[in-house]
């Protein structure tokens, strides 16, 4: 392994470390221990850019979180536990972390939700995109009208249109490839195909959707060279009387009535 790639994953498992809350001396301290296997504050302070002093302060913050484990020898000996076992222990703590902040938000969240929007809401990125694609499927009662391209029909996406189809909601699809067609069919063989409104691929369009046509989604993938070669921004409405839903349930009319 070269000197740079270990710089790489040294840099990434810091940078993770510190996402799951832990303090830049701490996770830098870890990461040290990890690719020494045991070591003392001047062997960690030799690799991880910690003070020689500062990584006691390092190491009692992860031993109380039972990441590292410590020899009382003179001087003092410090053990980093597994990749393994440190991911399974981060992973439990977050779902512990996610589950409490879901019962709390849940619990002020009002009785209903609002379900009408006067105004039209943008969300950008694309898996902020599809979270929000996800839960208009998930809501869904009657009908779903959903247009795409190939590489946004993600796996969660199709078990999410197979799960509503469960439920008795109408499906029609288009936009989609004929192999992505295939696919779709051989997963929700009671999707209704058509065809699109203009060629997809001619154009930057991302996915439009039209949910008991009362909720839209349409989005567009945006070339830019700061980001992701091909990211993704949304504009989306609910409401039976917003103006974006109006617009959506004028245009597709026609064809949805061709489809009853």
């Amino acid at each position: 392994m070269s000197e740079n790639t270990t710089e790489d994953h040294r840099s990434v498992a810091i940078e993770q470390l510190e996402r799951f809350g832990l303090s830049t001396y701490a996770a830098r301290t870890f990461v040290a221990l990890s690719s020494l296997g045991t070591g003392t504050a001047r062997d960690v302070s030799q690799v991880a850019e910690v003070p020689r002093t500062r990584v006691y302060d390092a190491v009692e913050e992860l031993h109380e979180q039972g990441l590292v484990d410590v020899q009382e020898s003179s001087p003092k000996e410090f053990w980093a536990i597994s990749a393994e076992t440190t991911s399974r222990s981060l992973e439990n703590d977050y779902r512990h972390h996610a589950d409490q902040l879901r019962t709390a938000l849940s619990e002020l969240e009002p009785e209903r939700r609002h379900t009408e929007q006067r105004g039209v809401w943008t969300v950008d990125g694309h898996s902020s995109v599809s979270d929000r694609v996800l839960e208009f499927l998930a809501d869904a009662e009657d009908e779903i009208v959903y247009m795409t391209v190939e590489e946004l029909l993600t796996d969660d996406i199709v078990d999410a249109l197979s799960d509503a189809c469960d439920r008795g909601v109408d499906i029609k699809l288009g936009g989609v490839s004929p192999e992505v067609q295939e696919r779709i069919q051989e997963d929700i063989p009671n999707a209704t195909m058509f065809e699109s409104l203009w060629v997809w691929s001619d154009t930057p369009a991302g996915r439009l959707m039209l949910v008991d046509r009362q909720q839209t989604l349409a989005s567009a993938l945006v070339d830019d060279e700061t980001a992701d070669p091909r990211s993704e921004t949304a504009i989306w409405g609910a409401g039976e009387n917003n103006s974006l839903v109006a617009v959506l349930n004028a245009i597709f009319a026609w064809r949805l009535d061709d489809l009853a």
